[in-house]
């Protein structure tokens, strides 16, 4: 069966919509500084290319990804 490829980038970018706000909501910073953030990982760009198969993990699974790829950076 083929997939449709317009849901699915559908799906996926109300996916980086939840992971926006929750990321803005776990820092305590605004929405805006948070899609800088989120569009500026790896995690984004592993994401963006389905690489790992990122896009079927949780939410919250990536946001902490995200967190921890800002730890290691410092």
């Amino acid at each position: 069966m083929n997939e449709n490829p317009l849901i699915n980038e559908t799906l996926l970018q109300m996916k980086y919509a939840r992971i926006v706000s929750l990321l803005a909501k776990t820092l305590g910073i605004s929405q805006e500084r948070a899609l800088e953030v989120f569009y500026t990982s790896d995690t984004y760009g592993y994401l963006s290319k389905k690489m790992y198969h990122l896009h079927n993990m949780s939410d919250a699974y990536l946001v902490d990804e995200i967190i921890l790829e800002l730890q290691s950076k410092q």
